[in-house]
């Protein structure tokens, strides 16, 4: 799977025979070659994968997909971090038996 991110395009000129243009990423100005999208005029959005703008997009589709890429990131800082997670009653690894839940014994 690849991630397509959609970026303003502010500024168009040629390096080494190829198109080229800054895209705007929210505050952050990155040069993407324009060699798939000769039709980019500045002021549009385009779709932009490892560096290369694959297609121009309408300013509403753009506003969506930085919609779900917030909504992405809200979902990953919600999840637990990854690795392994104590069962209740065994502890971590390494830790000290009297800070372990352990069910306790009952009274006789």
């Amino acid at each position: 799977m690849c991630l397509g991110v959609p970026g303003k395009l502010v500024s168009i000129d040629e390096q080494d025979g190829l198109p080229m243009g800054k895209v705007d990423f929210g505050g952050i100005c990155k040069d993407v070659c324009l060699v798939y999208t000769p039709e980019a005029q500045v002021g549009q959005y385009v779709l932009v994968h490892v560096g290369f703008a694959l297609s121009v997009i309408d300013e509403q589709e753009a506003e969506e997909i930085f919609s779900l890429l917030q909504e992405l990131e809200e979902a990953a800082q919600a999840e637990p971090a990854p690795g392994p997670q104590p069962h209740h009653s065994q502890g971590w690894p390494g830790e000290p038996a009297a800070q372990r839940s352990e069910p306790s014994e009952p009274a006789p």
